[in-house]
């Protein structure tokens, strides 16, 4: 699939792109990746990412005591 970028460098996703994604008005989107291969992802919100990292092992991590 593709996107025609406009004279005013904005791209327009299809339908299909924006449900597929859950992409919302006002959400913010990230080209990650390679600079000649990125790809296009939605930046979640602050609420969704609650309670995603429960479970992980944080020890050996550096904190606040270890810093200079």
């Amino acid at each position: 699939m593709s996107m025609v970028v406009s004279s005013d460098f904005q791209i327009t996703r299809p339908p299909e792109v924006r449900e597929r994604m859950g992409i919302q008005p006002g959400d913010r989107l990230a080209l990650v990746g390679h600079p000649k291969n990125p790809r296009l992802v939605r930046v979640p919100k602050l609420d969704e990412m609650i309670g995603s990292m429960r479970g992980c092992d944080v020890s050996g991590y550096r904190d606040e005591g270890d810093r200079l």
